[in-house]
């Protein structure tokens, strides 16, 4: 197969690492509009024993970041990012199936982007992650209004929030919900989770937003959740 995409040394994808080989593949197939053999790629590897686990954390991730990338260089066009985007997603609902757990542990999560935040598919992996893990999610996509999310928490209760920012120019949202969820009698104990680029940047930023905790990816998440709502945080 020919690769549109060229793995160069300044890529998020590194040659050395777990599937690296995996992920240049499909982001190619992607590059190249190749929707529909990226998807039957991923779903043969899945069928052959391949975690589901491993394909978010090698393969969706560093694509997704390496997309990033690429159209800040201006070397892919946003109409690419968006195309690649759509389609990790697209492949994500069929994994459905499989991230999905009967065994239930109790525990229920809100997974939410902040209004004004249009980038989801981080999250919707962390969501899919709690599945895993054998959480009830209630999961929100992209750009959703606080007082909307107030509203949900008035009406269901939730073990863990994890909150998404992926722009800088969000994080006054996060720190705007954060308060307005503190403030509510019932969800003053209810631990919130952050997470996206600009808590990857300032690794204080999770404290000064007056959250509980934050991640850098998926797994990262659940092992931080379950520390917090154990109490072992």
């Amino acid at each position: 197969m020919t690769l549109l995409y060229e793995n160069k040394p300044e890529s998020i994808i590194k040659i050395e690492g777990p599937y690296s080989d995996f992920a240049i593949e499909y982001l190619s197939l992607l590059l190249q509009g190749k929707r529909q053999l990226a998807s039957t790629m991923i779903l043969d590897a899945i069928k052959k024993g391949t975690d589901v686990k491993d394909v978010y954390l090698h393969v969706f991730q560093p694509s997704q970041l390496e997309v990033g990338r690429l159209w800040q260089s201006n070397q892919i066009s946003v109409a690419q990012e968006h195309y690649c985007t759509a389609s990790t997603q697209m492949i994500m609902s069929q994994l459905f199936p499989y991230v999905i757990r009967q065994e239930k542990n109790g525990l229920h999560l809100l997974a939410i982007c902040v209004g004004g935040e249009l980038h989801e598919i981080g999250m919707r992996m962390v969501a899919d992650f709690f599945e895993m893990d054998g959480w009830d999610t209630y999961y929100i996509g992209a750009n959703t209004p606080n007082q909307t999310i107030v509203e949900t928490l008035q009406t269901t209760e939730f073990d863990l929030i994890a909150i998404s920012a992926t722009m800088t120019y969000n994080i006054s949202l996060v720190i705007e919900l954060i308060k307005k969820i503190r403030s509510l009698e019932q969800e003053k104990k209810i631990k919130i989770l952050v997470g996206g680029r600009p808590f990857n940047i300032a690794s204080n930023l999770w404290r000064k937003v007056g959250a509980d905790a934050t991640a850098k990816n998926a797994l990262e998440a659940i092992e931080t959740a379950n520390m917090l709502v154990n109490k072992t945080f």
